[in-house]
């Protein structure tokens, strides 16, 4: 979360072991996994590479190691980085480390999640240095940034909502930092709070966030409540199934959280506002390009390698096939995602209430460009769907996207 001070013991009183494990359920609630440990290696030993526009940034160690690690932090020092974005030693912060959804968070969750940082085993490993381009690396140019884009305070709840609308937009806008994917990133890595949760493409990974707030996406004002908790608890659902990034945030944190708790975040959620209402008529699809062509033949691909699970119809089998007609995931505007399920497969993350999901092989070795934009541009039009037709460019640029 920041980089390790000087190498000498706070003297703190000992956690409660009530506190360690709240900690450790606000970790796993703000995913804090995902950046600090790297795939097989230690708990939050640092290192994993964060490519950024800019170049790779390095999660710092944060185990209790005194040395190399954040075992000379006192809570103190653990809250002020929440709540200011600057590390022990007053440097600022990097924005891939989410600070501006985590100054929202209160004092006591803070120190709960320090107390159970402080109980897992120290690792001494020095954290790499960053790898920026000049002049990124100039960590003055951060107080621009932080002008534009940062507000410090702690979340205040809305007295016109219920508490559990509040308990959700406390976790939404804080330690889930789900405005980080889901608002558009500029050329600055800024994103403004006028666009927040209206989807973007998430730099370097080449997967699209989808809006929060539009119907046209993944607006989710049309979908029941247990609908959005089993997508975030389980990663699937009646409605859709999660891949990609959000795969591994359902895996890493939501399905460790609490009913109470994912029914609030799916609370808060169903409450954003749309931008526009659902047009649930196919008659009045707007009108597209001649794409007879390419649908004829997506049509033949789609009957051979992907009706068998989806259904003739589109349908699916849900939860384990998700159905692509009516999936906004599938029409959105942007035509990433579907793209890159075809050629790269997916599998939703296997969860408490999901142990053994169904997953979609990947079909890059054996189709062409043609036939994966062929495909996707008749999934993304047949049944009343409303999406745009794809080319075999588009597929091309994403083949050599890389696969985590």
């Amino acid at each position: 979360m920041a980089a390790p001070g000087a190498a000498q013991k706070p003297q703190t009183k000992p956690a409660q072991p009530s506190q360690v494990e709240r900690g450790k359920y606000l970790a796993q609630a703000g995913d804090c996994i995902a950046c600090h440990t790297v795939p097989g290696g230690k708990i939050f030993a640092g290192n994993r590479a964060m490519p950024t526009p800019f170049g790779t940034l390095y999660a710092p160690n944060i185990t209790p190691d005194a040395h190399t690690g954040i075992g000379s932090w006192s809570a103190d020092d653990f809250f002020k980085m929440m709540r200011t974005g600057r590390s022990k030693n007053g440097d600022l912060l990097y924005p891939a480390m989410p600070f501006a959804s985590y100054t929202k968070v209160t004092r006591a969750d803070s120190d709960a999640i320090y107390a159970y940082l402080r109980s897992v085993p120290a690792v001494r490993q020095a954290s790499r240095k960053h790898e920026l381009r000049f002049p990124y690396n100039n960590r003055s140019l951060l107080i621009g940034w932080r002008t534009l884009y940062f507000k410090e305070g702690e979340y205040v709840a809305d007295k016109s909502k219920s508490s559990e609308w509040n308990r959700g937009a406390y976790l939404v806008q804080g330690l889930g930092h789900c405005a980080m994917c889901h608002t558009p990133i500029n050329a600055l890595g800024g994103s403004s709070q006028e666009r927040e949760f209206q989807g973007g493409l998430i730099p370097m990974q080449n997967w699209y966030a989808p809006s929060l707030t539009s119907n046209k996406e993944a607006g989710l004002g049309t979908w029941e409540i247990q609908d959005i908790v089993d997508l975030l608890q389980k990663g699937v659902s009646q409605r859709g199934t999660v891949y990609g990034p959000m795969a591994e945030v359902t895996y890493n944190s939501l399905q460790h959280m609490t009913d109470a708790d994912v029914k609030a975040m799916a609370v808060y959620l169903k409450s954003l506002p749309a931008d526009k209402p659902v047009n649930a008529d196919p008659a009045s699809a707007p009108a597209r390009a001649n794409i007879g062509q390419m649908h004829a033949q997506g049509k033949r691909v789609y009957d051979a390698q992907c009706a068998s699970c989806h259904g003739g119809d589109g349908r699916g089998m849900p939860p384990h096939y998700p159905p692509l007609k009516d999936n906004q995931s599938i029409t959105m505007t942007s035509s990433v995602n579907p793209i890159r399920m075809v050629l790269n497969g997916g599998y939703p993350p296997g969860t408490k209430r999901n142990p053994m999901p169904y997953g979609m092989p990947p079909f890059a070795h054996a189709m062409s460009d043609g036939d994966v934009a062929a495909v996707v541009t008749y999934i993304r039009t047949a049944w009343g769907n409303r999406g745009a037709p794809v080319t075999a460019g588009e597929v091309s640029a994403l083949r050599a996207a890389t696969v985590e």
